[in-house]
C-alpha cells in the first residue's frame, strides 16, 4: 500500500537514507528542509523549514499524511560550565519544540489516515537521554524532553489510530557527527565505547523508521528504542 509522509530534514544523514528508502517504495514523499536546492530527489513537494526560525504555520502539508518522521538535531558538546543560554535554547528548539510544532501542524493530515498500521510519528532522542554523559547536559535536557514528548503523545493520540515513537541512537556516523569522526584515532576510540566496538550507521537507523512507518509495527507505540550498540544497557 503507498503512503504519504512527510520528512523533516530530509536532505542529510539518517534523513538522506529513509528518503532514499520510502522513494524505493514509490510512496509519496514531501520534505521540510532548510536546504532547498540540495534536494535532487523525485519527491512529492519540498519546503524550507527551520527548526529555529519556525514558520510551521506556511507549510503547505498534504490533506492526509501517513506517517512523519521528524529528523532535525543538534550535537554541540561542551563542559557544563561554557554551556550559554543560546546553545541550550537552540538545543531545544530543533530538537524538541520544532517536533511538537510540527506534529501539531500535521495532526489534522495524520488523523485522516487510513494506513492498514495507522499513522506513524517518529521522533529522535539520544543515548546521552538517558545514559550519564560528560560533555552532553544541553542535548541531553533536550533529547529527554522529546522522549517525554513520544510517552504523552502516543498515550493522548492513541484514541486516533496514531502511533508515536522515538530512537535514540549513539554517536552515527552522518554529517552531524563528523567532528567526533573525522580521523582514525576518533573513530576508534568512538567506536571502543561500544560494546559492538563499532559506530552506528545511518542506513541502520533508516531501517528502524521504515519498519516503525510500516503496517508490521502497527502494534508499536510509546517506544524509545536504543540504537546505541549496548551503551545503555551493556557493560
Amino acid at each position: 500500500m503507498s503512503k504519504t509522509i512527510l520528512i523533516v530534514g530530509g536532505n542529510s544523514g539518517i534523513g538522506k537514507e529513509v528518503l532514499d528508502v520510502f522513494l524505493g517504495y514509490g510512496y509519496e514523499v514531501h520534505l521540510a528542509v532548510r536546504k532547498v536546492d540540495d534536494v535532487d530527489k523525485p519527491v512529492a513537494s519540498k519546503q524550507f523549514y527551520d527548526a529555529l526560525e519556525g514558520g510551521e504555520s506556511d507549510l503547505e502539508l498534504p490533506e492526509v499524511l501517513d506517517g512523519l518522521v521528524y529528523c532535525p538535531g543538534t550535537i554541540q558538546l561542551k563542559p557544563f560550565h561554557r554551556v550559554d543560554g543560546e546553545q541550550m535554547r537552540n538545543d531545544m528548539e530543533v530538537n524538541a519544540f520544532g517536533a511538537a510544532r510540527i506534529i501539531q501542524a500535521a495532526l489534522p493530515a495524520l488523523k485522516k489516515s487510513e494506513s492498514a498500521g495507522g499513522a506513524s510519528v517518529v521522533m529522535f532522542s539520544s543515548v546521552a537521554a538517558q545514559t550519564g554523559l560528560a560533555f552532553h547536559a544541553s542535548i541531553s535536557m533536550a533529547k529527554a524532553a522529546v522522549e517525554g514528548l513520544t510517552l504523552s503523545l502516543a498515550s493522548e493520540l492513541s484514541s486516533f489510530g496514531i502511533r508515536v515513537n522515538a530512537i535514540a541512537p549513539s554517536l552515527t556516523d552522518t554529517p552531524l557527527a563528523s567532528m567526533l569522526l573525522n580521523s582514525d584515532a576518533k573513530r576508534e576510540a568512538s567506536a571502543a565505547r561500544h560494546p559492538l566496538k563499532t559506530v552506528g550507521t545511518a542506513s541502520g537507523v533508516a531501517g528502524l523508521v521504515d519498519y516503525l512507518v510500516g503496517e508490521g509495527a502497527g502494534f508499536v507505540t510509546g517506544q524509545v528504542f536504543r540504537v546505541d550498540g549496548g551503551m545503555s544497557s551493556l557493560r
